[in-house]
């Protein structure tokens, strides 16, 4: 070969490496589905990862779980490699492998379980972007208290609603065997039908305005348990 070639040849291959990374981060943008076996159950997992002006952004959806479209936090795409975390109680925290153009591969950590997911590129993106609260009836506002049981412990419940000009908020109190005032991400009201959701605590509450109380059920994880609200007197 002589020094021309090689040089051409060597040209080349500093060319296509330089141009690895980049197309390796444009395979992982896109719609990933598969499975990960954590104790006594299997859980599907349906991963949305993409690039808007310039930062990662990205969903999951973990049925199992009672996640539909949560967003995911801290990000991080290296050339073939994913890793990325779900904020909240459930502490999910997935560290992938880009091993083919259509197959990722690694770990899925939750509450101290790990397991090794696959998960198949089966489309473009479909990231669910965090709806906004909305304002809630003006009968709703104020302050609702309700009891249930959980795992044989009895909680108190108080929810309190004020709208404001960008949406309503609400006050999202449990108390059992601690106080916990829980962080609200989201309030919306459709109709009848009112939800506050704490992600990071891994509680929500839904329920519907009937003869003057908020009847529903409130959520734990995968758990689910009914709830009445009265107004607070």
């Amino acid at each position: 070969m002589t020094v021309v070639g090689a040089l051409a040849r060597l040209l080349t291959i500093l060319i296509v490496a330089a141009a690895l990374p980049c197309r390796a981060e444009d395979v992982i943008s896109g719609r990933w589905e598969g499975t990960a076996r954590v104790p006594d159950d299997e859980l599907t997992v349906v991963v949305d990862l993409a690039q808007e002006n310039g930062a990662w952004v990205g969903s999951i959806i973990i049925p199992g779980l009672g996640l539909k479209g949560a967003p995911l936090t801290n990000i991080k795409v290296q050339p073939l490699d994913v890793n990325f975390t779900l904020k909240g109680a459930l502490g999910i925290e997935l560290n992938l492998h880009l091993v083919s153009n259509n197959k990722l591969a690694g770990n899925f950590e939750q509450a101290g379980n790990r397991a090794p997911p696959t998960l198949q590129k089966t489309g473009p993106p479909q990231i669910e972007y965090p709806p906004r609260n909305t304002p809630v009836a003006k009968e709703l506002e104020g302050e609702w208290k309700g009891d249930y049981e959980m795992l044989g412990y009895t909680r108190h419940v108080s929810i309190k609603f004020a709208n404001h000009p960008d949406g309503a908020t609400a006050d999202f109190v449990i108390v059992g065997r601690k106080h916990n005032v829980l962080p609200v991400d989201l309030v919306t009201q459709e109709g009848d039908l009112v939800t506050v959701d704490s992600h990071e605590m891994g509680f929500s509450f839904e329920g519907r305005l009937r003869d003057g109380k908020l009847t529903g059920a409130i959520r734990q994880a995968a758990m689910e348990t009914p709830l009445v609200l009265v107004r607070a007197k």
